[in-house]
């Protein structure tokens, strides 16, 4: 846990310094991982615009695009993971296209399935941009959370390392 002097006043406590309030432990962990993920959203919007000039949902999508080890993704997927409507994801492709990010292609036998790739464009512009974005992520987090809980909050997700992809 970091130490407690090092969080502004204005920040919640850690969910683990106590028992008290009228909320139970669960949900005090909770809130504090929305405030933490707001604060990350709120100062990576700022990096992103600089590095890679586009908007964070489109940051979004470049994320999960280069997160896939061939090809690209169909819009309905990329829609259905993001948790975004149809029409607004349509918006944020063309943009991607009109910038040289990605590109569209029809899925063969599909009539109506759209394929999104990145460009090699787009895979430089993040190879570019992850060190500044990964420093920002961490910088906000340590705002909100000591070495213990961001390593626990790691510790949540996948490695996605190419040696830990299974093959």
């Amino acid at each position: 846990m970091a130490d407690p002097e090092e969080h502004p006043a204005d920040l919640p406590a850690c969910p683990s310094l106590g028992d008290g309030g009228l909320l139970p432990a669960e949900l005090r962990a909770w809130m504090l991982l929305l405030a933490a993920t707001g604060a990350v959203e709120q100062r990576l919007r700022a990096v992103v615009k600089e590095k890679l000039d586009v908007s964070h949902d489109e940051f979004l999508v470049l994320c999960l695009l280069a997160e896939q080890p061939e090809g690209g993704l169909r819009m309905t997927r990329v829609a259905e993971l993001l948790g975004r409507p149809k029409t607004r994801l349509t918006y944020q492709i063309a943009c991607l296209q009109h910038a040289g990010l990605v590109t569209r292609r029809s899925v063969c036998g599909d009539k109506r399935g759209v394929e999104v790739t990145l460009t090699d464009k787009a895979r430089d512009l993040l190879k570019e941009a992850s060190a500044p974005l990964a420093e920002t992520v961490t910088e906000s987090l340590a705002r909100f959370m000591g070495p213990d809980q961001c390593a626990a909050m790691r510790g949540l997700v996948p490695d996605l390392t190419e040696e830990s992809r299974p093959e």
